[in-house]
């Protein structure tokens, strides 16, 4: 499972020299929501079972069963649960210097123009959409490569992933959008709220943070990540907590106020509602 509290997500995924992993999930088995986040890898979401809501900088998908969102390095996105639904979906997610190095042509031509953030590729992927069949056998072979770990795999998933990124860039090599100032902003609150989640925050001091009042930043805050921000500063704070809980031995009390919580008592209440048990049950 991914680290949920990381709004800039730096873990490194597959091997230092194979930068490449699969990662199956399940909303709201596994959690209840992928909280707005951005990364320098690629991802692709492929939606195995069942409907949810995938989020791609301020628009939201609904995703059902076969859909495939491509996420370039840099591009916020979220999961969430549609009402009462579940979705089961894999997280694929590698390096882009996995598929070629600096010098090569390739590379040059694609490769680096992704990264950066200068090459436009669909966002979703549904079965009406031309050359999908294709793309959908490339991620089946990469899946079944990884999987069956058979001498040569990982040629096997290296030239899986360079089809797959060719049938989307022969649809057309569109501009990318630039970045838009709320979606630069919305970074900068992040990275903010990252680094002082542990300390007493208020809507006054986000609004602050983006030189707007406290209303009209309550109103774009959800507008751009589908959650007030009392609900995304609380459930960053128990998703930290959770993996404190994993990762190291330290008391539920301290774990708590490390992560922002000054009542034991309302953290234990909350983290129950959010998890479905008790920390000390979690961490068991």
């Amino acid at each position: 499972m991914k680290n949920q509290s990381a709004l800039q997500e730096t873990k490194y995924h597959g091997a230092v020299r194979f930068p490449f992993n699969i990662y199956p999930c399940t909303i709201p088995g596994d959690f209840r929501q992928v909280a707005v986040h951005w990364q320098d890898s690629m991802e692709l979401i492929y939606i195995k079972r069942g409907t949810g809501l995938v989020q791609t900088g301020a628009q939201v998908y609904p995703a059902q069963s076969g859909d495939i969102f491509v996420l370039t390095p840099g591009a916020l996105h979220a999961i969430r649960q549609a009402e009462n639904c579940t979705m089961e979906y894999e997280n694929i997610i590698f390096d882009l210097e996995l598929l070629g190095g600096a010098e090569d042509l390739c590379a040059e031509k694609y490769l680096l123009p992704l990264q950066s953030g200068r090459l436009a590729l669909p966002e979703r992927l549904c079965h009406a959409d031309a050359g999908y069949g294709e793309a959908a056998a490339c991620l089946q072979e990469a899946e079944d490569a990884n999987r069956s770990r058979r001498p040569g795999y990982e040629l096997r998933i290296k030239g899986a992933l360079l089809r797959f990124l060719a049938l989307l860039i022969a649809q057309g090599q569109a501009l990318p959008p630039a970045e838009t100032a709320s979606t630069q902003r919305l970074k900068t609150v992040l990275q903010w709220l990252s680094a002082h989640y542990n300390e007493p925050l208020c809507i006054a001091d986000a609004a602050a943070l983006c030189q707007c009042s406290p209303s009209h930043f309550m109103r774009w805050f959800r507008q751009m990540t589908g959650q007030s921000f009392i609900t995304f500063l609380k459930e960053y704070r128990l998703n930290a907590a959770a993996e404190a809980l994993h990762a190291t031995d330290d008391t539920v009390l301290n774990i708590a106020g490390q992560c922002g919580f000054e009542n034991l008592s309302y953290f234990n209440r909350a983290f129950k509602a959010h998890f479905g048990m008790t920390p000390r049950e979690y961490r068991r």
